[in-house]
């Protein structure tokens, strides 16, 4: 795979084109680029050689008026990568509603006598993908303060919720193992606040030079198996650690090294057959606070006459739109899909739910006979959307009573702060779109992506969506430029300016997993 920045005789090639308003590319813009000094700063922004055989749409629109100031290919799809989940948040703020919440339930239809709870107890998920080790431990607390202390059945875990397909439709295989790409169940649970739900951390740390290096999974659990060869090398040596879950199964091997008094390594990882792994885990609470279950632990549904003896409620989807959006949660972005479907329908499906999503698109002046989706977060392939129809979602949200958190929710360019800058806090630094710019990414093989808005240099709020399909290098600093210039602009008839080129970054200047995942292996 190739790819990388622009050398620096790239950059300067690129920055006297634009200053010498030399090179034009045919486009559809309403307004003749050689009357528009926006339109010929963008349009030579698209030719640079980095989009060579690529296949790039891009359109600009006043939020006031909806006027196009720009609109090259726009209308034409293509596969929307992590910007497809703009038309998920939407339509789960249209269809849920920003207070919705999601419950997780112990229930049983046994008969108590003194300490003893004779029947099955169940554990039944009701979606929530912010489930915590802390989360399951509360229940477990609930049950013992309740006086039980012996339950005379098994543990049944109830994930009927939602159906019991697991991955997305065109979803990649090979991804499977990873985080990003984690199946999905009504019941399931994160290992940290980031809420990759259906994911343990895996933590490598150092011991004596010559011993076994040391593992430790996030959170604790017996459901997933661990193979640990690794060892500990001499201080001062670089860490090799490589961390694999076989396809298919629970057994995670770590070989390698790391060196005595290093940093751990942490690697995230899919569990399969995440339902089991939440159980697991709230088997040993119960466990901790002194509850003893007889039986073993099965999946089955809970009888609709089982009592609930204890309850978890999760944060509103208007609060969870920060972690879903600003870091691009694969996982919140399909639970909310399947959410839809059960809500509209009785059904938690993938097909129910982008059922749902497509209700939902035309009061956002979006024609859902003009899109093709399977799921909620982009990862498919086989999604395909315009970017014009993006920016028409983009101008239509901001007529709506929810609009506030939606835009919010999107990462800030150039702002560090993980949860306001999000998938944009290393990009865009000192330029007039750092904390400006408001924007959802998307990105994998092949596909780059940029949709939000901007506030002008004029006052004005623009609307902007860029999707670039069929690329072999990294265009993420041309998405920048663009949207750089769109905070630069003073008006059709204001004089020229250059637009803003970004200095090169290597990839070990990105900091933090989003960014060094973004690049081509998920959809973010």
């Amino acid at each position: 795979m190739s790819g990388g920045y622009m050398s620096r005789s790239r950059r300067c090639a690129l920055l006297a084109v634009l200053l010498c308003a030399l090179v034009f590319v045919p486009v559809g813009a309403p307004i003749a680029e050689s009357d528009n000094p926006l339109g010929r700063d963008l349009s030579a922004i698209l030719a640079d050689p980095a989009f060579t055989g690529a296949d790039v749409g891009l359109i600009v629109r006043r939020a006031d008026t909806g006027e196009v100031l720009y609109d090259r290919q726009s209308q034409q799809r293509r596969q929307p990568a992590s910007t497809g989940k703009l038309l998920t948040t939407a339509a789960a703020l249209d269809r849920l509603g920003p207070e919705h919440r999601f419950r997780t339930t112990v229930v049983s239809p046994g008969r108590r006598f003194g300490p003893v709870l004779s029947g099955d107890l169940y554990l039944r998920g009701g979606g929530d993908p912010t489930m915590l080790a802390a989360d399951y431990q509360a229940l477990a607390a609930e049950i013992a303060d309740s006086g039980v202390r012996v339950v005379r059945g098994r543990l049944v875990a109830d994930d009927s919720f939602f159906d019991e397909v697991r991955l997305g439709t065109g979803w990649a295989w090979d991804d499977e193992p990873y985080y990003y790409n984690a199946q999905i169940s009504a019941l399931t649970i994160a290992p940290d606040t980031d809420y990759d739900s259906g994911s343990v951390v895996v933590r490598v740390s150092p011991g004596r030079s010559g011993a076994p290096a040391e593992v430790e999974l996030v959170p604790a659990n017996d459901y997933v198996r661990v193979v640990n060869t690794a060892t500990t090398s001499e201080p001062g040596q670089p860490a090799r650690i490589s961390v694999r879950r076989e396809h298919g199964g629970n057994t995670i091997t770590v070989r390698g090294s790391i060196p005595e008094g290093g940093a751990p390594v942490r690697a995230y990882r899919a569990v399969w057959e995440p339902t089991g792994l939440a159980a697991a885990v709230f088997r040993d609470a119960l466990a901790r606070q002194g509850v003893r279950v007889l039986g073993e632990t099965a999946r089955g549904v809970a009888p609709a006459d089982a009592r609930v003896l204890a309850e978890h409620r999760s944060m509103p989807v208007g609060e969870l739109l920060t972690p879903f959006l600003k870091l691009s949660n694969n996982m919140h972005a399909e639970t909310l899909v399947k959410a839809m479907g059960k809500v509209e329908s009785d059904r938690g499906t993938w097909p129910s739910g982008v059922a749902a999503i497509g209700k939902s698109l035309p009061s956002m002046d979006v024609d859902p006979n003009e899109l093709y989706i399977v799921d909620g977060s982009g990862l498919s392939r086989m999604d395909q959307i315009a970017p014009a129809q993006l920016a028409a979602l983009l101008l239509a949200a901001r007529e709506q009573p929810w609009f506030d958190r939606f835009h919010a929710a999107l990462p800030v360019a150039g702002v560090s702060d993980r949860m306001v800058g999000g998938t944009l806090r290393n990009r865009m630094r000192g330029t007039p779109a750092e904390g400006n710019v408001h924007a959802k990414t998307g990105s994998y093989t092949g596909v780059s992506a940029l949709a939000g808005y901007v506030t002008a240099a004029d006052g004005s709020e623009l609307v902007f969506a860029m999707v670039s399909n069929q690329t072999l290098r990294n265009v993420r600093p041309l998405e920048d430029a663009v949207a750089v210039r769109l905070a630069q602009y003073e008006g059709v008839n204001a004089a020229r300016k250059p637009a803003y080129v970004p200095a090169p970054r290597s990839a070990d200047e990105a900091t933090g997993r989003y960014d060094l995942e973004c690049s081509w292996l998920k959809a973010c």
